[in-house]
């Protein structure tokens, strides 16, 4: 393992007093399908509960009313798809007028593990020119496919999701985390490799996450992740400090949480409710 970054987590800065919504990026999300709009949802409110000026939510146009009825305050756009809510081949080009607008892209909560879709996330990992957050099924589709790039891309896996992406790492989690480091330098991306403590690195940094707490095991909680991580890379340019912050809220939220409510009956929901209070204790004066 390379010597662990112990630097401190910055937030951040204050909001000038003439700033607009454009000043705080645009984020296109893309995932849901029939059965599974909430992890998408909660994706989307984790990044408008994140600082997001805008934030555009793409579904399959079947779950579309559900996605659009659980928050006023996010966009949604419809993608097509077929008699079981899946997506089709042609959602890559119903999403072709929003890679304009769109300042950071995030795929993956919900998004199901149709040929359609797998096709959809290579198609996105290759091609999209900015910031990508990607995880769940956005992380199955990559799995078996050589998807080195060097354009800026942040996975955040479980253990069980990164052995897929990489078949020969160790199951041991010390010796996993080794592999991981490896991999993120080999595939230049940086990675948040989930656990107790979670692992971010880009193959030349690394750094345990100090934050979290046993009741964030529970469903939807890397969805908010994804959404917090993807707010914060329309500001911090740097991917592997943005990894760093976005999974120190992510478990700072958690912890607050398990405070108020306990561990046992955290749900993924009350980690959006409590983000406002991790970025107060985040924010900087100057």
């Amino acid at each position: 393992m390379i010597p662990l970054d112990t630097s401190p987590i910055v937030g951040p800065a204050p909001r000038r007093a003439d700033s607009h919504k454009g000043d705080y990026g645009h984020i296109l999300l893309v995932g849901g399908s029939l059965g599974m709009s909430g992890a998408i949802t909660l994706s989307a409110l984790a990044a408008l509960r994140s600082g997001a000026g805008l934030v555009t939510v793409a579904v399959p146009e079947s779950v579309l009313p559900t996605v659009a009825a659980a928050e006023p305050s996010y966009m949604t756009w419809p993608l097509p798809c077929n008699a079981h809510g899946q997506l089709t081949a042609a959602a890559a080009q119903a999403l072709a007028p929003l890679w304009e607008k769109a300042d950071v892209l995030a795929v993956g909560p919900g998004l199901g593990r149709s040929e359609a879709a797998v096709q959809l996330v290579r198609h996105l990992y290759a091609e999209w020119p900015k910031p990508m957050v990607v995880d769940a099924d956005g992380l199955y589709a990559l799995a078996g496919w050589p998807a080195a790039t060097l354009k800026p891309r942040l996975l955040t896996p479980h253990p069980g999701e990164f052995l897929r992406l990489c078949p020969d790492a160790p199951r041991e989690r010390s010796l996993q985390e080794e592999a991981a480091v490896t991999w993120a330098c080999e595939h230049r991306v940086v990675l948040i490799l989930k656990g107790a403590p979670s692992l971010v690195t880009d193959g030349r940094r690394a750094a345990y996450n100090p934050t979290g707490n046993p009741g964030m095991a529970t469903g939807g909680s890397g969805d908010v992740l994804t959404g917090i991580a993807a707010a914060v890379l329309a500001w911090q340019t740097d991917l592997y400090q943005a990894a760093r912050l976005a999974a120190y809220v992510h478990g700072l939220a958690g912890d607050l949480a398990a405070r108020r409510l306990g561990q046992v009956a955290l749900i993924a929901s009350d980690l959006v409710r409590y983000l406002p209070a991790a970025w107060k204790k985040l924010a900087r004066t100057t």
